[in-house]
């Protein structure tokens, strides 16, 4: 976690990869698998955001962006139907994930509550990826159609509250160019923003928290290798660095 004086927030909450020992001999997926559907290369979208949250745990030890009930992965259907354990695990090695969670999210409470007695307000960037090749590291991507370069999740956002400040990050994101195009920046396409992060702010700060549900697609790296391309990767994140000074001027005139 990195703090700053300001009242913008980003989060990378499944970059991380990493498993607690206990755990590795009770894993059925060998890591890249694992890798796949983490978001690797997301806190790097994030390092010019003052204040900073990067999880360095995998999503399959412990998602935070789901629910305390659906956070651990004990059936396919959580996982992309992925077999991600051997055997059942045993309640205490739940729970100890768990603790994880619960500790999270009380840190994260304590951190908002103190930039909104600073600043009045923030904004929460919850920066994640999603993949788009799913049939094969060969076979054709999901048709763009359907899938943006960058998705903006709002679907627990108090839309009309936030508009002038969502409208405006959209319209700068859209303005850069990545790849040598710009941006495909649209709005609860591939996903909707239904995570348990924004929706835990919008409910503990809904009038001066606003959480933006951002998916980049994997465009950045080879979803199936796992390697990154560099050049891209500085484009997304000079884009989203280039949002944060009207993103401030806009929540300032909002609150």
């Amino acid at each position: 976690m990195e703090r700053s004086f300001s009242p913008l927030i980003g989060t990378a909450i499944h970059n991380g990869g990493h498993v607690r020992a206990d755990l590795m001999g009770r894993l059925a997926l060998p890591q890249a698998e694992r890798l796949r559907e983490e978001d690797p290369f997301t806190e790097y979208f994030i390092r010019d955001v003052p204040n900073r949250i990067v999880f360095h745990r995998s999503r399959f030890e412990i998602d935070l962006n789901r629910a305390r009930d659906m956070a651990v992965y004990l059936r396919p259907e959580q996982a992309w139907g992925l077999k991600v354990w051997k055997d059942a695990p045993p309640q205490p090695v739940i729970d100890a994930s768990l603790a994880l969670h619960d500790a999270y999210y009380g840190m994260l409470e304590q951190m908002l509550a103190g930039i909104e007695a600073m600043h009045g307000g923030f904004v929460l960037l919850d920066v994640h990826s999603y993949n788009h090749r799913r049939d094969g590291a060969g076979a054709r991507p999901t048709d763009p159609h359907k899938a943006p370069v960058i998705n903006i999740g709002t679907f627990s956002m108090d839309r009309a509250r936030w508009a002038p400040l969502l409208d405006v990050f959209m319209d700068v994101l859209s303005s850069r160019k990545v790849q040598g195009s710009y941006l495909d920046v649209r709005e609860n396409v591939a996903f909707e923003g239904k995570g348990e992060q924004t929706r835990f702010v919008h409910e503990r700060f809904s009038h001066t928290g606003c959480a933006i549900a951002v998916e980049f697609k994997k465009v950045f790296m080879d979803e199936w290798t796992g390697e990154p391309l560099p050049e891209t990767l500085e484009q997304l994140r000079a884009a989203l660095s280039a949002t944060l000074p009207v993103l401030e001027d806009r929540l300032r005139a909002i609150l």
